[in-house]
C-alpha cells in the first residue's frame, strides 16, 4: 500500500499571503527512518524561501495542514490534521504482520493470517516476547 499526502502551509508576511505545498510519498521515509522528514524546510524550498529569513520564521509559526491523503495515511488525517503517532503505530503493525504472514505461509501453509486470529495472536505474542528480550 502506498501512502501519499499533500502538506501545505499558509502565512502572511508584510501583508502578502504566501502559500507553499508539497506532495509526499511517506513510505520511503518510514522505511528509512521510521518518521517523516522535517517538513518546514521542504515547504520553504518549494517556494525558494531562505532558512534564515523572516518569512521562514513566520512560516514556522503556522501549522502545516494535510490533505489528499491516500493509503493507510488517509485513516489518520482529519480536518487537515495528521495524527502521526497513530499512523506510525498502524504502519509498524502492518510491517510486523507482513513478516509474520511470510512465516505463517512458509511454516504453516497459511495464506491469510487474518483468517486465523488465534495463530495471528500467538505469532504477535511471540514477536513481542522476542523483541522485549
Amino acid at each position: 500500500m502506498s501512502n501519499h499526502i499533500t502538506a501545505s502551509v499558509e502565512f502572511y508576511f508584510k501583508g502578502e499571503k504566501i502559500t507553499s505545498s508539497i506532495e509526499l510519498d511517506i513510505d520511503p521515509h518510514m522505511h528509512a527512518t521510521g518518521q517523516l522528514p522535517d517538513l518546514y524546510p521542504l515547504l520553504a524550498q518549494a517556494i525558494n524561501l531562505g532558512f534564515y529569513s523572516y518569512e521562514y520564521e513566520m512560516m514556522q509559526a503556522e501549522a502545516i495542514l494535510y490533505n489528499n491523503a491516500k493509503g493507510l495515511i488517509a485513516e489518520h488525517v482529519e480536518d487537515g490534521l495528521f495524527d502521526f503517532d497513530s499512523f506510525e503505530a498502524a504502519w509498524v503493525e502492518i510491517q510486523i504482520l507482513d513478516k509474520l504472514q511470510a512465516i505463517a505461509q512458509d511454516h504453516l501453509s497459511i495464506d491469510d493470517l487474518q483468517q486465523h486470529p488465534k495463530i495471528k495472536n500467538a505469532l504477535l505474542n511471540a514477536y513481542s516476547l522476542g523483541k522485549n528480550n
